[in-house]
């Protein structure tokens, strides 16, 4: 280090906390932490060393106490998804067990390619107390510690063994968290003792800093690729994907697509980017999509896909495009999503992409009767959903039932929140979002658990939303801990738990792939004895207020109730574990046996191959 550089004498933890605590972002105008905060369950791997470096900065950079070390990390996850990857927040553990709770977390973020700082404690870097509590050891590698298994799951890791190796460290972090392309999960194992020891750094390692969404041009050759195939379409249609909402290009594609007469179709991701009432917005595609999308895309010529990685779901199992003369042009800052498929690549942010290419189309637009078809099938649409949502005197509603509940007494404005079971297919198709980030699904890595620590994450991130978590009881019983969390924080949000007694929805994927009714609702699981779980007083345990309904017409009413209560709320209803709805959908290749002495998996085999038949392999 140079002579002449001002330095300030820290440990590396307390190098790491106030770095952090100088990072900081623009919305609207306003500058803002970037971070959000730290979320930390302490143990013997950082109690003293990053836990003392945090407490002097507990305003500047809020520490928040958690129940469930990977919930927490869910929490972030959902703070950065709802700030649109404008903001995020770091967790902190121990070693052993409590980091490699944060590894399904740190899957989770990977996959959705959101930004998530990652801080468990690790072994000695001296080795001296060897083994340590909580250690692995290798037999043949003296080098390895369970942090390894982040590796796979992050974008960036690295193990910190001295303090000076920090400030690059860090730099690196900060790069990749707010890189459009490369964004998702950093770990940095931070050894316990090297956290504990000091090193002079310079002072202009905690200068602040603003980080401002960078926005990728596209390159004018594929720029050119891409308008000559949307020139010669009779049948386009764009795939919005999560990239839209992340490029806060939700205007810019709707106006593209009202301009040039183009149908919009949606991910899971992408969803809420457009508002529902769009004139040309279709709603969900693939495996979960409406019958207005999928009427669309197995016949379209050209698909834009804008922001998304074409994940199965969303192009059942690569069989909705059967137009065989398809073409793909996707725009994407990720050159890997880009170029999937023979695809023609745009590499650029999706805002100034569809700029760039609505600048260069002239005065294309796609025929009018295409356009005309496609609001002709949204209406048709509409009367589908209406009657899968509206209130019936069933025993026990569908769920498409609550969801249309939940939409009458709470609006269209309001955030939904899920992430896995059977609820993900029925929101995907029948929630009518209307403002950006007003669906919050997790289902890139639809990974139970992430609900309710989800919901408590984007209320921190959008704390004058209205925030309803809709989650079954399965994923209930993964992780409901961080319930108590909510309540501790006072965080206003309501959670709708729909009872269907086991996890319906792979009954009933079991049930298609000709399975017997085997290991998936309680009853069909062995047992001694029925279990029965008052999820109820479950709830108000853990500081919810809480009740149960009889009926979509009583849980309206509890839904208002929910509005005027401080802190959590809890609602709870039986729900039917097989009635979906049956308009929309597609095939989805889920491998049945080629050979069963079962006849039900030989017609499910039957089925399964014939569907196969229309998948694209190149």
């Amino acid at each position: 280090m140079a002579d002449f550089e001002k330095t300030r004498r820290l440990t590396m933890a307390q190098a790491v906390a106030l770095f952090l605590s100088r990072q900081r972002t623009v919305i609207d105008g306003e500058t803002l932490p970037l971070f959000g905060g730290v979320w930390a369950i302490f143990g013997h791997g950082n109690v003293s060393g990053f836990g003392e470096a945090l407490y002097p900065l507990r305003d500047a950079l809020p520490t928040f106490r958690a129940h469930n070390e990977q919930s927490m990390a869910h929490a972030a996850v959902a703070y950065a998804k709802a700030t649109f990857r404008r903001r995020m927040m770091a967790c902190t553990t121990s070693i052993g067990p409590g980091a490699l709770n944060m590894v399904t977390a740190a899957a989770v973020a990977h996959v959705n390619r959101l930004p998530l700082l990652l801080l468990p404690g690790d072994v000695f870097a001296s080795r001296i107390p060897d083994p340590v509590l909580q250690q692995a050891e290798d037999f043949g590698d003296g080098t390895a510690t369970v942090n390894d298994a982040f590796r796979s799951v992050s974008r960036y890791f690295d193990r910190i063994t001295r303090p000076e190796q920090i400030i690059p460290a860090l730099r690196r972090a900060m790069a990749v968290l707010t890189d459009p392309a490369d964004c998702g999960p950093v770990t940095l194992a931070l050894c316990q003792d090297v956290q504990a020891e000091a090193f002079d750094y310079p002072e202009s390692l905690f200068a602040e800093k603003v980080w401002i969404p960078r926005r990728p041009r596209a390159d004018s050759l594929e720029i050119s690729a891409a308008v000559k195939a949307l020139r010669s379409a009779e049948k386009p249609v764009i795939i919005g994907g999560g990239g839209v909402l992340y490029s806060e290009a939700g205007d810019t594609l709707g106006a593209f697509a009202a301009k040039r007469g183009i149908p919009v179709l949606e991910t899971q991701a992408g969803k809420s980017a457009l508002p529902a009432s769009h004139p040309l917005n279709m709603g969900s595609v693939g495996v979960t999509g409406t019958s207005a999308s999928n009427d669309l895309v197995v016949q379209a010529d050209v698909v834009l896909a804008v922001g998304s990685r074409l994940q199965d779901f969303t192009t059942g199992s690569w069989s909705v495009f059967e137009n065989p003369d398809m073409a793909l042009v996707a725009l994407n800052t990720q050159p890997f999503d880009a170029t999937k498929r023979a695809a023609l690549p745009v590499v650029a942010d999706a805002k100034m992409g569809l700029e760039e290419i609505d600048a260069a189309l002239g005065d294309w637009t796609a025929p009018t009767a295409w356009s005309e078809e496609a609001k002709a099938g949204k209406a048709r649409w509409i009367q589908a959903a209406d009657a899968a949502t509206a209130p019936t005197n069933a025993e026990r509603p569908s769920d498409a039932q609550v969801i249309g509940a939940v939409q009458r007494a709470l609006g269209t404005e309001v955030i939904g929140l899920c992430a896995a079971g059977g609820l993900p297919g029925e929101l995907h198709k029948l929630w009518r979002a209307e403002i950006p980030g007003g669906y919050h699904l997790e289902y890139g890595f639809s990974c139970m658990g992430y609900e309710i620590a989800g919901g408590m994450g984007v209320k921190m991130a959008q704390p004058d939303k209205e925030v309803v978590v809709m989650v079954g009881d399965g994923s209930y019983m993964m992780l409901n801990s961080e319930l108590a969390t909510a309540a501790m924080l006072n965080l206003k949000i309501t959670v709708v738990l729909l009872d269907n007694r086991g996890f319906g929805c792979i009954n009933r994927l079991q049930m298609a792939c000709g399975g017997a009714n085997f290991n998936n609702l309680l009853e069909d699981a062995r047992q001694e004895v029925v279990p029965t779980i008052d999820f109820v007083q479950h709830a108000a345990a853990m500081g919810a207020t809480a009740e149960k309904v009889s009926s979509v017409g009583d849980l309206e009413a509890a839904l208002l109730r929910a509005r005027e209560t401080a802190g959590p709320s809890f609602i709870l209803i039986d729900t039917h574990p097989l009635i979906t709805t049956e308009a929309g959908g597609f095939w989805w290749d889920v491998a049945v046996p080629e050979v069963s002495e079962r006849e039900e998996v030989q017609t499910a085999r039957a089925a399964y191959v014939l569907g196969r038949a229309k998948q694209r392999i190149g």
